[in-house]
């Protein structure tokens, strides 16, 4: 999340990125924290955290022309970032939801890093456009007869 705030396209994004980036390190705090021994102390978060991922991607995607297709990440070092951003948020989603089946973990969590993942996605193309970088359709090949 630093290397995206560090992009200058994202110099409007500020605030939002260093929520995220505070939130990550409130959900690392529980998530290290073993069931049942919750200390006073942790961080707080709620549906109220994973409700500003929502606004912060609805206010992205206006103005953004439609998808119609997949799209390869790249254009631009900072969309390719933010795509990288997205599949390291993928990677620690399927890991909690592995950690879920083993011992609970707080729905919030998994909901938030599912929000997060689409938050990125968002980011990538919304950068894209403003820095003009041309999304590329994934064009996947036709199976042999």
């Amino acid at each position: 999340m630093g290397l995206l705030r560090d992009h200058e396209v994202n110099q409007p994004r500020q605030h939002p990125l260093k929520t995220i980036q505070d939130m990550l390190f409130t959900l690392g705090s529980h998530l290290a924290t073993a069931p049942g021994k919750t200390i006073r102390h942790l961080p707080g978060f709620g549906q109220e955290d994973v409700d500003m991922l929502e606004r912060e991607i609805d206010a992205m995607e206006e103005g953004l022309p439609e998808l119609k297709n997949f799209i390869l990440p790249g254009g631009h070092m900072a969309v390719s970032h933010a795509h990288i951003a997205r599949c390291v948020c993928r990677r620690a989603e399927r890991l909690v939801v592995s950690l879920h089946e083993l011992e609970p973990v707080e729905e919030l969590i998994l909901a938030y890093l599912n929000r997060l993942s689409d938050y990125l996605f968002v980011l990538a193309r919304r950068m894209g456009h403003e820095l003009g970088a041309a999304e590329v359709s994934w064009q996947p090949r036709k199976l042999a007869e």
